[in-house]
């Protein structure tokens, strides 16, 4: 296999997954485990004519399998829950990145983790990656009346439910600078102005460093919390598109990745603050601060 198919088939696969898992760790266990099994079945003599829709119906078989056994483990989670950031979209199309990108943001993910796995796996194949209804019907293991059910059902509850935050590009890039230098430079004042009257902070530490465990409301709650946070411990941002929304890595002196922030906009305010701290979703990203070490040192 020619490295550039090679490249162009695990981006494919790895974009099923990740929707699926909402874990980036995840969905490359999942990808590489699809590649392997493609191998195996060559290797036996079966003839794979599309080995794009070979590797995608391998992944999203996996991929629903892991999320079966998933749903487990997120019932003790410490704390909220979020995805693990995904901070590059590998996609050379402008356009086709734009049409991506909301089934990227953290809010929609967050939104899939409240159907059953058969629902977000049905949903995702149809809505988002255009599958034939008989194809998602034998990938989820039913019948194709029961898969067109399921997806109405998944796309009914993501419809009513489905948060929008429309700006321009400009837009966006231009009010995360001023929140981002305003966050860093301390100006509670700037930073208030900034945001959304109900604003809302969602944090993911997952019980292995000190986060905050439920979701913090308002505007002059949000911004203290923010500022505090901020002057707790020495950080810097570095200005990232993370899921496709405006966002930064939170870094320490040594440039080691402390944290991610995402940042939801819509009508000229921001709307809504994640901070993924939790080190294990930080890994993929480079060299982990040890946040508990550096509050000790500023205590």
């Amino acid at each position: 296999m020619a490295a550039e198919e090679f490249d162009e088939l695990r981006r494919s696969a790895f974009a099923v997954a990740y929707r699926m898992l909402g874990s980036v760790s995840d969905a490359e266990d999942v990808v590489q485990e699809g590649f392997i099994r493609m191998h195996r079945a060559r290797e036996r003599g079966e003839r794979i004519e599309s080995p794009r829709a070979y590797l995608s119906t391998v992944v999203s078989r996996l991929s629903l399998d892991h999320l079966r056994s998933a749903r487990v483990r997120r019932e003790t989670y410490v704390g909220e829950w979020l995805p693990e950031p995904l901070v590059a979209v590998s996609d050379d199309d402008p356009a086709r990145k734009l049409e991506m990108a909301d089934s990227l943001s953290l809010a929609f993910l967050v939104l899939l983790e409240s159907l059953s796995p058969e629902q977000r796996a049905a949903f995702l194949l149809r809505d988002v990656f255009n599958e034939p209804y008989d194809r998602i019907a034998e990938i989820v293991g039913t019948s194709e009346p029961n898969a067109r059910q399921l997806v109405t059902r998944a796309r009914r509850h993501v419809e009513e439910r489905r948060p929008r935050f429309e700006a321009s590009p400009q837009q966006r890039d231009e009010l995360a600078a001023r929140f981002f230098a305003a966050a860093e430079g301390g100006d509670l004042e700037a930073l208030e102005e900034l945001l959304a009257y109900d604003v809302v902070l969602h944090g993911d530490g997952g019980g292995k460093v000190p986060a905050i465990t439920r979701a913090i409301h308002g505007r002059a709650r949000v911004a203290r919390t923010l500022i505090a946070g901020l002057r707790t411990v020495a950080l810097t941002f570095r200005r990232q598109e993370v899921n496709g929304q405006p966002g930064a890595l939170v870094l320490d002196r040594e440039g080691k990745v402390a944290g991610v922030m995402i940042l939801d906009i819509a009508g000229g305010q921001v709307q809504g603050v994640n901070a993924i701290v939790n080190p294990d979703k930080l890994r993929h990203l480079g060299p982990v601060a040890d946040l508990r070490a550096l509050l000790g040192e500023r205590r």
